[in-house]
């Protein structure tokens, strides 16, 4: 894309919590974006979910709030469709003035865990299923959307229905354009069970580009939204009694050859896959604070509500954490089925990818697979109950710091106190307004 075009565009790198953080620079930065011509703080990777320095973080003054430098990823400039006025955004990562990756930025945090893979010659492919919720805040609390067809507010679930999709045609023919648009492989597209919720699946790539793709849709979906005058969320419980926003992931590892290492011919997969099955299942538990970033999270957390509770794993059971897919024995695959849509894309993949490497380094055993009901199981290691917890777990645990750099532990821990903190001095029932559009 020629970036000359346009008077002005975006720059922006992704902090813990997924969002944007960057600026608008004019054309003439085009040319000299690899050149280090856009500096942030270290410290803007690593605010609060409203953009607040986070207290006594080693980040702020006590490394003199220092810049790092922005160089762009390989995904390069993008469209942003959802604007008036035409622009582009140019995804970028954080770098120290030497050339070293900064450990805060969740970009690289994914990059360290496939530099393992590629260490043994492997290719990580994957795909994520996002769901979101179509809302109408205009007013004191979340309202479900009004139908563009009838101007009523919508009542009712409607999963799988075709005329809820056709209801909401304009907007998901811009959001299809949108994706043409940004080189986003968007799929199918389905009402899913929730008032006003949908769910849009992505097609198998490169696990980075698969990171980078959902953290654009993400933002692509709430743009058009408000293009379309509703709000759009991917918030983890909108409300209360009604379904959750997960975001799935399914993921499979190709050699050299292009030979997917979890097929052995038959439906069980390979002894490779059960490593990294395993190393997942460890890991769960203390990695929960990454599927669950957020108070609001734990709400969809419950058992019954098709959102995981605790390690197990099955062949075609969606009452598992880990669903191995049955199908063709060459597309074997793993389908981890924790996270929330609120989760950041970037350390989601690091917490899943890396929980499966370290299974595989150690050649990791899991349990036997479930059958049935998963929720009425007996014995099944469960994900950290609540907000605090899971921020302790993350913060303390072993498995954790074979995945994640000591910075990023701590910045992400000292990061969700503080968060949890402010959240407990605002009235609970304006908290969804600080979610709306930010997870």
């Amino acid at each position: 894309m020629d970036l000359a075009q346009f008077d002005t565009f975006r720059v922006a790198a992704v902090d813990l919590n997924g969002q944007l953080r960057g600026k608008r620079v004019p054309a003439a930065y085009a040319g000299k974006l690899d050149k280090g011509a856009v500096r942030i703080p270290f410290s803007a990777l690593n605010v609060d979910l409203w953009g607040a320095d986070i207290e006594n973080s080693p980040l702020v003054f006590e490394s003199g709030d220092a810049d790092g430098v922005l160089r762009p990823t390989e995904r390069g400039a993008v469209p942003m469709p959802w604007l008036t006025q035409p622009s582009a955004l140019v995804p970028m990562s954080l770098y120290h003035d030497d050339g070293a990756r900064f450990d805060g930025d969740p970009r690289h945090a994914l990059a360290d865990v496939l530099d393992r893979y590629a260490a043994r010659g492997w290719t990580v492919i994957a795909a994520t299923e996002l769901e979101f919720t179509l809302i109408d805040d205009s007013g004191d609390s979340p309202q479900p959307p009004r139908s563009p067809v009838t101007g009523r507010a919508l009542e009712d679930m409607a999963v799988l229905s075709m005329a809820e999709l056709d209801a909401f045609d304009g907007f998901f023919s811009d959001l299809y354009a949108g994706c043409a648009d940004m080189g986003i492989p968007a799929q199918t597209a389905i009402s899913e069970s929730g008032i006003g919720q949908f769910e849009v699946n992505l097609n198998h790539q490169d696990a980075m580009r698969c990171a980078d793709d959902t953290l654009l849709f993400k933002v692509l979906v709430r743009g058009l939204a408000r293009k379309h005058g509703f709000a759009a969320t991917f918030m983890a419980k909108p409300y209360d009694d009604d379904a959750g926003n997960g975001m799935h992931v399914h993921y499979s590892v190709v050699d050299t050859d292009g030979v997917n290492v979890f097929d052995n011919g038959g439906p069980d997969g390979t002894d490779l896959l059960r490593h990294a099955v395993a190393g997942c299942l460890a890991a769960m538990p203390d990695c929960t604070l990454i599927f669950a970033p957020h108070g609001n999270s734990y709400t969809r957390l419950v058992p019954g509500a098709h959102a995981p509770t605790g390690a197990c794993w099955a062949y075609e059971n969606r009452t598992a954490a880990l669903r191995i897919p049955g199908g063709p024995s060459a597309a074997r695959r793993i389908e981890h089925r924790v996270a929330g849509g609120d989760t950041n894309p970037y350390l989601m993949l690091a917490a899943v990818l890396g929980a499966a490497m370290v299974g595989i380094e150690d050649a990791m055993e899991p349990p036997t697979p479930i059958t049935g009901n998963a929720y009425a199981l007996d014995g099944v290691p469960q994900l950290a109950p609540d907000w605090p917890s899971a921020v302790s777990r993350f913060e303390g645990s072993d498995l954790v710091a074979r995945i994640f750099s000591a910075d990023l532990i701590r910045n992400l821990a000292m990061t969700k106190r503080q968060e949890i903190a402010l959240f407990a001095e605002r009235p609970t029932e304006r908290h969804w307004l600080s979610y709306l559009e930010t997870v």
